[in-house]
């Protein structure tokens, strides 16, 4: 769910919304973009995987104080000789005697063998630091996998507005350079009458070929954009319409600062993370710390074995079976130093840990700091843009009225074009911006989700 530390508050209109594509084309709102892209693209099969990781996890935890049963057979050929020498013989009807021997033979005899063992692990300190491990790690798991999806959608929507802009900057550019050929044509006819100098004409002309190379570099940039955005959706490039804010589009009523840094410190996706794996870490640690401790198994087995063949006695057999059920104490006394070494290795990686955790939520927080001073000053930022593209637009039209009686010349009317244009772009690029630091702000503060991107499409219109 959204913060509640968000309030609508209203936001100047977006008026080139006009310039977007024929009605007859129905536009692509983000929401469905997003669907689309949850659906087909190759990254949120990466988040699939890693969420389901999760219960492999929690699966190997409860495997942990399961019994474990293990069967083994085997069948071959096998030679075997005995002998038994001074031995005591004694059976009921013959008496006792000394100094018996015995002997037994087979050769090329078969060989067959099975067993049954299981064990209840009953006591284990070791194996309780590996079960709270494995519920740490499934825990990291599920957190990788919302961080992977909040930054996707953060990428879906960048690619979004990616399109948006690529397109307007090319249609204002269209729009500049079929104004600059008004003019060119403008300046031939004139110099033709004489009344314009050969200059004139040059200037238009350098102007109209420098807005054709744009003009090409922006085509690129649509191509690029709409491929990107065709990829993760699967939508042809005729359906990629973006829709541009609403022209009561609003924008957030920024939290203190001080409340920012709490969410972030508290509530942040990959904060949260690293402190998941600093408690990865403490488990590993403390699971090497028991492994020298006692354990203690309830097992049991059962088993049969056989042999069967020609010896030089004659023909042979002999079987032998077994049933134990018991317990098993098992006291670690020396591991050739193998358990201090890695009690030293987990002892660094806790440490180390530790400090990125530091890490983590200095470098959160200054993120946070950046994305709450752009929410903070960008209504006025985008007001003072607005106000000089409306300033540009008025100096191009006293600038035109200008050159047509005389008072202006074409290099200034050329100028003045290309003012306005950029002044219309950098209003434009301002205000996707601006949405864009809205999600960030969400996804800075642990509040990104669904809900996040449909506020953000209520804003939008075709």
């Amino acid at each position: 769910m959204r913060s509640p530390l968000f309030k609508p508050r209203p936001l100047s209109g977006w008026v080139l919304a006009a310039l977007l594509a024929s009605p007859s084309v129905q536009a692509l709102d983000l929401l469905k973009t997003w669907e689309l892209a949850r659906a087909h693209d190759p990254q949120m099969q990466v988040v699939a995987a890693t969420r389901s990781s999760v219960q492999a996890f929690e699966a190997q935890a409860k495997a942990l104080w399961r019994p474990v049963l293990m069967g083994s057979a085997t069948v071959g050929a096998m030679s075997a000789d005995t002998r038994m020498q001074g031995a005591q013989f004694s059976a009921p009807g013959f008496g006792q005697s000394t100094g018996v021997s015995f002997a037994t033979s087979a050769s090329a005899a078969t060989s067959t063998r099975w067993s049954l063992q299981a064990k209840q692990p009953l006591y284990s300190p070791e194996r309780q630091a590996q079960q709270a491990q494995l519920h740490t790690a499934a825990g990291v798991a599920e957190l990788r996998a919302d961080l992977a999806q909040q930054q996707f959608m953060l990428l879906t929507a960048q690619r979004y507005f990616n399109l948006l802009l690529a397109e307007r900057q090319e249609q204002v550019l269209k729009n500049q350079y079929a104004a600059v050929s008004r003019s060119l044509t403008e300046a031939k006819d004139r110099f033709a009458l004489g009344d314009l100098p050969v200059t004139d004409t040059h200037e238009a002309a350098a102007r109209a070929e420098g807005l054709k190379a744009q003009l090409l570099a922006a085509g690129s940039e649509v191509q690029m954009a709409r491929s990107v955005l065709t990829d993760s959706t699967r939508l042809g490039a005729e359906a990629l319409k973006p829709m541009a804010p609403k022209g009561d589009a609003a924008v957030i009523d920024v939290p203190t600062l001080a409340q920012v840094l709490d969410h972030v410190r508290e509530a942040n996706t990959g904060v949260r993370l690293q402190k998941a794996q600093q408690d990865v870490a403490q488990a590993e640690l403390q699971k090497h710390q028991r492994s020298g401790g006692v354990t203690l198994d309830l097992v049991a087995s059962a088993g049969r074995e056989r042999l069967s063949g020609e010896g030089d006695f004659g023909p042979s057999a002999n079987s032998q079976g077994q049933q134990m059920v018991g317990l098993s104490l098992n006291v670690p006394l020396y591991t050739g130093g193998w358990r201090s070494a890695k009690l030293q290795e987990a002892v660094d990686a806790q440490a180390r840990a530790a400090a990125e955790v530091d890490l983590a939520v200095q470098q959160a927080q200054q993120q946070a700091r950046s994305v709450w001073l752009a929410l903070e000053t960008g209504p006025a930022r985008l007001a003072a843009l607005k106000a000089s593209w409306q300033a540009s637009t008025a100096r191009l039209d006293a600038t035109r009225l200008g050159r047509q009686v005389g008072d202006r010349t074409t290099l200034a009317l050329l100028q003045a074009e290309n003012d306005a244009a950029q002044a219309e772009l950098a209003w434009l690029r301002a205000q996707t911006e601006l949405l864009l630091t809205r999600l960030q702000l969400d996804a800075l503060t642990g509040s990104m989700s669904v809900q996040s991107l449909q506020a953000l499409n209520a804003q939008l219109a075709p």
